[in-house]
């Protein structure tokens, strides 16, 4: 954040204090193992590309996402570098709902099991939002502390901001940051266990129209 604010821009640290305190909530366990087990996220920084589309990560402003698995190695390999430690079954995204999601849910289709799968964490990011754009974007942190399990998160849907490709799911591990975030930018608020294929290519429709 800087020092003397644009006038023009919302901060997260605005968008918390329309609703007071915030409620902290623990980050629930990864999927398919224990938390002690579980790799942890990567950095995504330095012009890695997207897994399947080919984007660089970061660019393109919107939340980002990566998953582990625990016996599948993810096609196509567009993202880790081959021979990567610790990236053999990494896959790593650079939107959500045109990205993340339908590729982990074709996989999960098809057999796959993850062991971890994490998003940007907006309450982890200190973000802000030019208000005089005719797109608002969130921006697209690539540090590993940025990333939380996304298991645990509340999604923001259907609001007035994009991610890197056109409407996305903004997630936050604080409910009443997302909650007021739906507030000021339209939406409404989901958890992880709504996030299926119909969910999904709904929000895709909606970026095509």
């Amino acid at each position: 954040m800087k020092s003397e604010p644009d006038s023009h821009l919302v901060s997260r640290r605005q968008v918390v204090h329309t609703v007071g305190l915030g409620v902290v909530i623990g980050t629930a366990g990864c999927v398919g193992g224990s938390s002690g087990s579980s790799p942890e996220p990567v950095d995504l920084s330095g012009q890695k590309t997207d897994y399947q589309g080919g984007m660089v990560i970061g660019d393109h402003g919107g939340p980002n996402g990566q998953v582990f698995y625990a016996d599948t190695e993810p096609e196509p390999r567009q993202g880790p570098v081959q021979g990567s430690e610790g990236t053999e079954n990494l896959a790593w995204f650079h939107t959500l709902a045109h990205g993340l999601f339908p590729y982990h849910l074709n996989l999960v289709a098809d057999g796959a099991e993850a062991t971890a799968v994490y998003v940007t964490d907006y309450s982890r990011v200190d973000w802000e939002i030019p208000e005089d754009t005719e797109r608002k974007k969130m921006p697209a942190p690539t540090a590993p502390d940025t990333f939380a399990d996304a298991t645990g998160l509340t999604y923001v849907i259907e609001s007035d901001v994009m991610g890197g490709m056109g409407p996305d799911l903004m997630p936050f591990s604080e409910p009443s940051e997302a909650e007021s975030f739906a507030d000021n930018y339209g939406g409404r608020t989901i958890g992880y266990d709504d996030i299926d294929r119909s969910l999904v290519d709904g929000i895709q429709m909606t970026g095509m129209n």
